[in-house]
């Protein structure tokens, strides 16, 4: 079994004063068509938000078609590791894949890639660089500029919680700081290159990104 955590609490200070999970894009909302892009390669969905937001999110996934449940933040504005931590809190598989709430090409065949790297299922390619022996506990890309995506990555999902824990309660709550408490699949965008493109990490911070995909998509 695998889980799906979308990440939606953060502010979308830089989108205006909407929350940009809910913002129609193309018709759709756009937490909507990240989850309906997960929907292939998951049995579960978490959504990680504010209690805020809940009502519009549970809206915007109405008729979802796979079980869903609701990691909301006790404390607001903590991040989006405290976010992650939260989610993963609250998934049931044997890895979750976290994605933020604002990537709506997410490719599922990408994050079925990264659920086959952290299980030891597809081998690595010849000078991988992974941190440790499969079976991990993720596989994480890393981009050409030497950047770690760790919202479009793949956990075990206490393990990662764990990991934040430990970071947070040290007050480090740089994004890749769990990392350092991880076995982890380092997947290069060359290894990733062959099963998707890099289309699948586009994440929509402002009205413009978000028009211009509309446009796209119309």
């Amino acid at each position: 079994m695998h889980s799906a955590v979308i990440v939606a609490g953060g502010r979308s200070t830089r989108f205006g004063d909407a929350d940009k999970a809910v913002a129609p894009l193309a018709g759709t909302p756009m937490i909507r068509r990240v989850a309906d892009r997960l929907a292939p390669v998951v049995d579960e969905l978490v959504v990680n938000c504010r209690e805020d937001q809940r009502e519009a999110i549970e809206e915007a996934l109405a008729g979802f078609e796979l079980p869903t449940t609701y990691a909301l933040d006790p404390e607001v504005d903590q991040g989006p590791m405290a976010g992650i931590r939260n989610g993963c809190r609250a998934a049931e598989g044997e890895y979750a894949a976290v994605v933020a709430c604002d990537m709506p090409f997410v490719d599922p065949d990408a994050i079925d890639y990264l659920f086959g790297r952290a299980s030891g299922e597809i081998a690595p390619p010849e000078g991988a660089d992974d941190e440790g022996a499969p079976p991990f506990d993720g596989a994480v890309p890393r981009l050409g500029d030497g950047w770690y995506q760790t919202t479009q990555a793949v956990y075990r999902p206490d393990a990662m919680a764990d990991a934040c824990d430990a970071a947070l309660e040290r007050g480090d709550r740089k994004i890749l700081a769990p990392l350092e408490h991880l076995s982890y699949a380092v997947v290069s965008e060359a290894e990733l290159e062959t099963v998707t493109d890099l289309d699948t990490f586009e994440n929509l911070n402002t009205q413009e990104e978000f028009d211009e995909a509309a446009a796209r998509l119309s």
